[in-house]
């Protein structure tokens, strides 16, 4: 008897900040599922060249640097795949900056205040215009009732419930969750599945500091009921299963993948 298999086989798949953490696991996820896959990073050059050559190299796995901070930053991300690779049939939003210090809502600059909308939220609308524009020109004449494309943004349980202290942080999150329900509203007969994974506390670069701190670590643990932070593959697996045909009829779902924490924070 075969075996039940997730493939993304003939598809392209964008990911914003696919270098390290979830979007890296992400890649890797995606190549194996048969996926050719572009992804951007800012920063991490090394990291980046070396995820690309693991997953095959240019022919198979692309990376691009890219600020993300504009919406024509996300529309040129968008831009560099479809040239790489002629089409795209998925996009991944991962991208996003959390400043680890605390900002009361008193004192927080200006500054970071835009930095983080512009980041995690501006960019976004680049990204997502110019990938259903991609899509709506993509749907098979002979398969008239395939879909166009997924689109699978990372949110937060910040999102949901708050964040003392960084305010920007969630703002931004809670409104990928709304924008979330609007596109699939929006685009859901037009052949395209908009949905997002709703992550907690994940052991990667950007959480480390806090998971490792020997006071805060154990605070983070005990506040999740599974008792531990997430790896990035336990969120890369729900991603890539929203992207497969066993999720065809998922559209505008908040999936939570924090061990329970959003439900008792």
């Amino acid at each position: 008897m075969a075996g039940v298999s997730l493939s993304l086989e003939g598809k392209v798949a964008l990911i914003s900040g696919g270098s390290r953490g979830i979007g890296a696991e992400t890649v890797r996820l995606f190549i194996q599922a048969g996926a050719r896959v572009a992804f951007g990073y800012r920063q991490a050059s090394a990291q980046a060249d070396a995820l690309m050559q693991e997953c095959g190299g240019p022919d198979r796995c692309l990376a691009f640097r890219q600020e993300l901070a504009s919406p024509a930053d996300g529309r040129a991300l968008v831009a560099a795949a479809v040239e790489a690779f002629g089409r795209l049939d998925i996009l991944v939003v991962n991208h996003g900056v959390w400043p680890p210090h605390d900002a009361p809502i008193s004192s927080m600059s200006e500054a970071q205040w835009s930095n983080t909308l512009a980041i995690n939220l501006d960019s976004v609308f680049g990204l997502v215009q110019a990938t259903v524009a991609q899509m709506e020109l993509q749907r098979p004449p002979e398969f008239p009732d395939e879909a166009r494309g997924h689109i699978v943004l990372i949110s937060s349980t910040a999102g949901q419930r708050g964040e003392a202290n960084h305010a920007d942080y969630a703002v931004t999150k809670g409104a990928l969750i709304s924008l979330t329900k609007s596109l699939s509203s929006e685009l859901a007969r037009r052949g395209i599945r908009v949905n997002c994974v709703a992550p907690g506390w994940v052991v990667t670069e950007m959480s480390a500091a806090t998971l490792q701190h020997p006071e805060l670590g154990p605070k983070v643990a005990d506040s999740i009921p599974l008792g531990r932070a997430a790896t990035p593959l336990e969120i890369a697996g729900p991603v890539l299963f929203l992207c497969t045909p066993y999720a065809g009829f998922i559209s505008g779902e908040v999936l939570n993948v924090n061990g329970g924490a959003v439900l008792v924070g």
